[in-house]
């Protein structure tokens, strides 16, 4: 199977509210041959205001975010799924990009009205490059130089770990000079550490991984916090009730005589401590898993490999004991409260099929034709962002009424308690932090507040002719 490197660079860290501004890939053969690239921008969305410290980062003036010359944004993601269906099946592979560029293409694609789980669908897979730089950095001998920081501290920082291996990073924080650093990383490990790599490839397969945890007594689950790697010994009691794809795990270095004489509601109490001896992970995120006689002794959590063998066989073969301690351990578990913005619920449930049916309409119609087709979306996340697209892509089209509605929320939205999206009083805030801090060598962040005292100032006379 062939593998989709790739990055984004965006307006901020807040997924469902910040944009991608820019995307990066690389198409690779099985072997690491580089085949193909694509790169697509945007232009800044009207109900975005970028993160002053994401400007500073990647070097982007307002002037450039807001130049009418790029593709919109809804251009811009079509134009990114049209590739990647394209590049179809393959391994997707990012730099932490489970944790933060899927995140932000499924927002992309899903407030586009475009199904969101491409990477995890049409026979894809996906895994994180810096989840195998932590795993390599763990075997004997490393296959990868992990540098120090200031601190004292091992850093996986992509820039720092290209320089350490001598990978050539000529420009952090650009999509592509990204993607192709990690591109170059992971060809060190499969040539360095081939069995790494193939545990790698291997566990980017949800079927794979379920399998693996289901047929093995018990497994070293590594997980990264902070930079840091933490492995335990562990064995898979169940299934999340709440989530199909997630696997509920007991680490081996606790007493599990003690956990078995507990009462129910002692149980409970015990499972709701932190740190709790139950661990989670979802087979779909490329988790990090090595058998026992593959973990190095360090990996152990200093257990004895026969003891925590023993461990998981008798945890196994208890199967009161497993269904009791998920029972426990869901019972202790907050509850999710629905999100109050529309922008935080990609998680909450699928849209049914005929608004499958309708999103797919959207994209072949002509601009007049969609209001009806939005207008008659049953799912209320799909209507909004719908007649929000229509605003900003063609705004002519739709009634006075619809119009002045769109408008009044996106004000409403951007004049909030940031809550949900960066609001004026927010921006500006954080901007005179980092004006404070001198961190304006360029003008980027000077001509920023500008930008965002001048926008402050008419929607705060729009909103007040609202009142009137």
């Amino acid at each position: 199977m062939s593998f989709v490197f790739f990055d984004t660079e965006t307006t901020g860290l807040k997924r469902g509210f910040d944009q991608i501004l820019h995307f990066a890939a690389v198409r690779t053969d099985a072997s690491l041959n580089e085949v193909a690239r694509f790169e697509a921008r945007s232009r800044l969305q009207p109900h975005v205001l970028p993160h002053p410290s994401a400007l500073r980062t990647n070097g982007l003036p307002i002037e450039r975010l807001t130049d009418s010359s790029l593709p919109s944004h809804y251009a811009m993601v079509g134009d990114i799924r049209r590739t990647l269906m394209s590049w179809s099946p393959a391994i997707f592979v990012g730099f932490n990009s489970i944790r933060f560029d899927e995140e932000m293409l499924r927002h992309a694609l899903f407030q586009c009205l475009y199904p969101a789980y491409l990477t995890s669908s049409h026979r894809n897979c996906r895994a994180d490059a810096l989840s195998l730089v932590m795993a390599a950095d763990a075997v004997s001998p490393a296959p990868l130089v992990v540098p120090i920081n200031d601190e004292g501290r091992r850093t996986f920082r992509l820039q720092h770990l290209a320089a350490a291996n001598d990978v050539s990073h000529a420009r952090a924080h650009d999509a592509m000079s990204d993607v192709l650093a990690t591109v170059e990383l992971c060809r060190l490990v499969y040539q360095r550490s081939p069995e790494l790599w193939q545990r790698f490839v291997r566990f980017s397969n949800k079927a794979t991984v379920a399998d693996f945890v289901d047929a093995e007594d018990g497994f070293v689950l590594t997980e990264f916090f902070g930079e840091q790697a933490y492995h335990a010994p562990v064995v898979c009691i169940g299934v999340d009730p709440d989530q199909a794809n997630g696997r509920l795990c007991l680490s081996l270095n606790h007493d599990v005589g003690q956990l078995a004489g507990m009462s129910d509601v002692e149980l409970q109490a015990h499972l709701a401590q932190k740190p709790s001896p139950i661990r989670h992970f979802r087979i779909n995120a490329a988790p990090t898993l090595t058998a026992f006689f593959d973990a190095p002794e360090h990996m152990l959590d200093g257990g004895s490999i026969g003891q925590i063998e023993d461990q998981a066989r008798r945890v196994k073969a208890d199967a009161d004991l497993c269904t009791r301690l998920v029972a426990a351990y869901i019972a202790a578990r907050d509850p999710y409260p629905l999100p109050p913005h529309l922008e935080d619920r990609i998680y909450n449930g699928f849209p049914g099929p005929d608004d499958e049916g309708r999103a797919s309409a959207f994209h072949q119609a002509s601009w007049p034709d969609r209001l009806a087709i939005v207008q008659s979306f049953e799912d209320e996340r799909l209507k909004w962002f719908g007649l929000r697209l229509m605003y900003f892509e063609a705004r002519a089209v739709l009634p006075v009424m619809v119009r002045a509605e769109i408008e009044r929320r996106l004000a409403d939205q951007l004049a909030g308690d940031g809550s949900g999206c960066l609001t004026y009083e927010l921006a500006l805030a954080e901007t005179d932090k980092l004006l404070g801090e001198g961190a304006d060598h360029d003008g980027i962040l000077s001509r920023y507040r500008i930008y965002l005292q001048d926008r402050s100032a008419r929607a705060a006379a729009f909103r007040a002719q609202m009142v009137v």
